[in-house]
């Protein structure tokens, strides 16, 4: 089937839909500017540094860090939380919250980003599940309480080392903070903030259990699959139609609708089908 007829095909379940599900991997923001990290090529291209410390991406993504040496654990974090601050959500995001407002779709977002993106482009706090936390909230490394902060640090990165020159402390017992962020090998999350954002989805499935459901999944990867996962489960559902856009790995079963595509490409030929009619 043609691309063009796939695009009709997710317009008009688009249109059928009571109800509309977010599901985004990290592919989702790569149109934004945004790596994504596939594969050691991949990352060492948007962290030269770590090529030269022979440190792939599971290797610096990992919590004993925070421990042994926070200024290099806050480096690669760091970073990143500058940089998720300074970018720009796409236009793909806009184009989501247009079609819940023109065709009256309740809406909620899971994603396995921590860059929080769907806040920045205006999707409701309370209508968004982030599997994997964020960069935006710190926890004590500890950890020495459950709690949870905003992040508003201002973190200098020295880029020839990707050491932090600041490291943030826990407001409580004044020991390393970290990013509430579920890491590789990972004991110590809190997630209190994430399993709350997960009763609210739950709540949402069983609002809409016997509604029509589109699923949108965008830019969820393999390697890991939590995200694709989902949108299959919810899939299953009766009335529920996936739209999985994915460049690598669009194919879907079930009578889902796969797009071999940028995030960015598919939501605009969606929009462009339902403009149409």
């Amino acid at each position: 089937m043609e691309l063009a007829d796939r695009f009709v095909q997710a317009a008009e379940a688009v249109k059928a839909a009571r109800a509309l599900i977010v599901t985004a991997g990290a592919g989702m923001g790569v149109d934004s500017g945004l790596p994504d990290f596939r594969g050691d090529e991949g990352f060492w291209n948007a962290y030269p540094p770590y090529r030269r410390l022979g440190l792939s991406f599971v290797d610096a993504a990992n919590p004993a860090h925070f421990e042994r040496d926070p200024a290099f654990g806050w480096g690669f974090y760091g970073h990143r939380t500058n940089l998720y601050r300074q970018t720009v959500p796409h236009a793909g995001f806009a184009l989501l919250r247009r079609w819940a407002e023109r065709f009256g779709l309740d809406t909620f977002v899971v994603t396995s980003n921590v860059d929080g993106q769907f806040q920045k482009a205006g999707f409701a706090e309370e209508q968004i599940l982030e599997v994997h936390g964020s960069i935006h909230h710190l926890q004590c490394t500890g950890p020495c309480s459950m709690e949870i902060w905003d992040n508003t640090e201002k973190i200098d990165i020295d880029l020839e080392t990707m050491r932090s020159r600041h490291v943030p402390r826990c407001v409580h017992c004044g020991e390393t903070a970290r990013p509430n962020i579920l890491m590789f090998g990972d004991y110590s999350w809190v997630s209190n903030r994430s399993r709350g954002q997960q009763m609210r989805f739950d709540l949402f499935l069983d609002q809409h259990r016997d509604a029509p459901l589109a699923v949108i999944e965008m830019g969820a990867g393999t390697a890991i699959p939590t995200i694709r996962s989902l949108s299959e489960q919810i899939g299953a559902r009766r009335g529920a139609t996936v739209v999985r856009i994915n460049t690598r790995d669009p194919h879907i079963g079930g009578g889902h609708i796969g797009l071999p595509c940028g995030a960015m490409e598919g939501l605009r030929g969606i929009e462009g089908c339902l403009q149409e009619r």
